[in-house]
């Protein structure tokens, strides 16, 4: 019976497993066959909100579709912006299950830069994704999270931060609300800030952060003790361009760049332009000298009286007036207009054009800002002797102060231009530059700067130990389209240490008051002078350039060439 039995029920088992394994194979087939359907219509969901419907997705999705934005830096690594992870809050209108009036006023409680309307609006948009805010704060998130509404959402996104604030704000500048460089060098380094590693190698740029604050407090000081409508400064290393310290005041916090106004957002430093008066008279000298106009420090110019031509007079400030035959020397340290007109005439306009052209003035001032401003200056057709007496002292030509850097800076290193750059330069790697003045004119030109500080109108200015030289330039503000009598741009030109230069400082006042400390005076020997000496005496020990009150530029062989110097202007 056993051996009879197992040959039936071995067939039946054989059976079974055909019929389960056929049914298997069958049932796996339809689960291939669903799988595959659901990856096809994840694929076209993922292609219509990628090509077809773009604004619905959502920003976690939007923050990977590329690289996070590089840092930038200063000169020794200071961070000045960066990205971090910040909160959006974002509603799907369509899926909204509460009340949206009742939904606004609660949220407008928690976030008090968004007002209910404006909250109510995003609520009810037809579409089907919207943002509420875009920087909130984690308290603010833990409040919103708590609502309930399963209609709004917590996602991250890369957020811009400048931890300092408004430090170097019109260097630095801003983002807009997408992460793109709209201001400064985030707007014009973008493309290098949002390329693939650019986390790895953040932008390094030449301003010190140290020097730049000592720049802006000073700068602050002084328009706020003579009521300024602003101020710019600027520190640049005479032998590379690099500039180490620029500011614009007032200025703005790039964390809230749109609450700030277009005047505060205005560069003055470089992207104004204003008549800088008798600093310009350094550049017609040095001209003079480098043509071989000047033979002698010796050598006289007419100054005995105002210059007639045409229906224009050209005269020096009232109470300063040489009246006299007057060396060169003495017109520099007087800042005689007179005696600066009758050595530009000389030149002609010709050379003049020539070697302003040289030194930049008649191009858009150099370096990577895109706020930059263009010279205001005669048309060539134009560019007659008047133009070139009064271009001369300053006046009928207007710059932006970051012009006025670079020229300065080859007047005393020797006679080199170089571009002005905003990036670090490392050692050996500075832009050769351009050859504009010999050795020799350089020479005599820093010793002439430094008796401006020493015996004229700049001795407010000196910074001992540090052998500041340098030039005042008090020019009449044009305004409405013709000249305001006292109201001034006072500019401070000065280069230090001038034994061997190293930096040059520029501080500009735009429309300073005089006070009774000054006498009522608002010219630049009174209100900027004394800032560039304040200026120096901070970062002269940050860069490195140790006082030495033993050692000076000889001035001895001019010094009995002037009598009686100025002190006002």
């Amino acid at each position: 019976m056993t051996t009879l039995a197992l040959p039936r029920r071995t067939v039946a088992i054989a059976g079974q497993r055909q019929s389960a394994l056929a049914g298997a194979r069958q049932r796996l087939m339809v689960g291939l066959l669903l799988f595959a359907a659901a990856c096809a219509v994840i694929g076209l969901r993922l292609l219509d909100l990628a090509v077809l419907h773009p604004a619905d997705r959502e920003p976690d999705a939007l923050a990977v579709s590329g690289p996070q934005r590089g840092d930038i830096v200063d000169r020794n690594g200071v961070e000045l912006a960066g990205t971090v992870d910040a909160v959006a809050v974002t509603v799907a209108p369509r899926k909204l299950v509460g009340d949206p009036a009742v939904l606004a006023r609660k949220l407008a409680d928690i976030l008090p830069d968004r007002t209910v309307q404006q909250i109510y609006f995003e609520l009810v948009h037809p579409g089907t994704f919207r943002y509420i805010s875009r920087r909130v704060l984690p308290a603010q998130a833990t409040r919103i999270n708590a609502l309930g509404e399963p209609a709004i959402s917590l996602s991250r996104e890369p957020e811009r931060l400048y931890p300092n604030l408004d430090l170097a704000s019109h260097v630095v500048g801003y983002t807009d609300i997408d992460g793109h460089g709209r201001y400064g060098m985030e707007r014009a380094v973008d493309g290098r800030l949002t390329a693939p590693g650019s986390r790895a190698a953040p932008v390094q740029l030449a301003i010190d952060s140290r020097v730049q604050q000592a720049l802006e407090s000073e700068l602050d000081a002084a328009k706020t003790k003579f009521s300024a409508l602003g101020a710019a400064g600027i520190v640049m290393d005479v032998h590379t361009g690099e500039v180490v310290a620029l500011a614009s005041l007032p200025d703005f916090n790039p964390n809230a760049a749109g609450h700030s106004d277009d005047n505060s957002r205005f560069d003055r430093a470089t992207l104004g332009v204003y008549e800088l008066g008798s600093t310009f008279k350094t550049l017609t000298i040095a001209m003079s000298l480098n043509d071989g106009l000047i033979k002698s420090m010796a050598q006289k110019y007419d100054a005995t009286a105002p210059i007639h031509i045409g229906r224009f007079t050209i005269h020096d400030d009232k109470g300063h007036e040489l009246r006299k035959w007057a060396t060169v020397p003495e017109i520099f340290i007087h800042s005689s207009n007179i005696g600066t007109a009758h050595m530009a005439a000389e030149l002609g306009a010709t050379r003049q054009r020539a070697y302003l052209d040289a030194l930049g003035f008649l191009s858009p001032v150099s370096g990577e800002l895109m706020e930059r401003g263009h010279t205001l200056y005669p048309a060539a057709n134009n560019w007659g002797e008047i133009a070139t007496m009064t271009v001369g002292f300053g006046h009928g030509i207007a710059v932006t102060p970051l012009h006025l850097a670079t020229a300065y800076a080859a007047v005393v290193n020797g006679g080199v231009w170089h571009p002005a750059t905003m990036l670090k330069v490392a050692p050996g790697q500075a832009v050769p530059g351009k050859r504009v003045f010999s050795q020799s004119t350089s020479d005599t030109m820093r010793a002439l700067l430094r008796m401006v500080v020493t015996s004229g109108t700049g001795r407010k200015a000196n910074a001992p130990g540090y052998r500041v030289g340098g030039k005042t330039g008090t020019a009449e503000k044009q305004q409405g389209g013709h000249y305001e009598k006292h109201v001034n741009v006072s500019t401070f030109a000065a280069a230090f240490p001038m034994d061997a230069p190293r930096y040059v400082v520029i501080a500009l006042l735009d429309a300073p008051h005089g006070t009774k400390e000054t006498g009522g005076f608002s010219t630049a020997g009174m209100v900027t002078a004394p800032s560039v000496a304040k200026i120096v005496g901070r970062i002269a020990p940050i860069l490195g350039v140790a006082p030495d009150l033993e050692h000076d530029i000889d001035v001895s062989g001019m010094l009995g060439l002037v009598a009686n110097a100025p002190e006002k202007e």
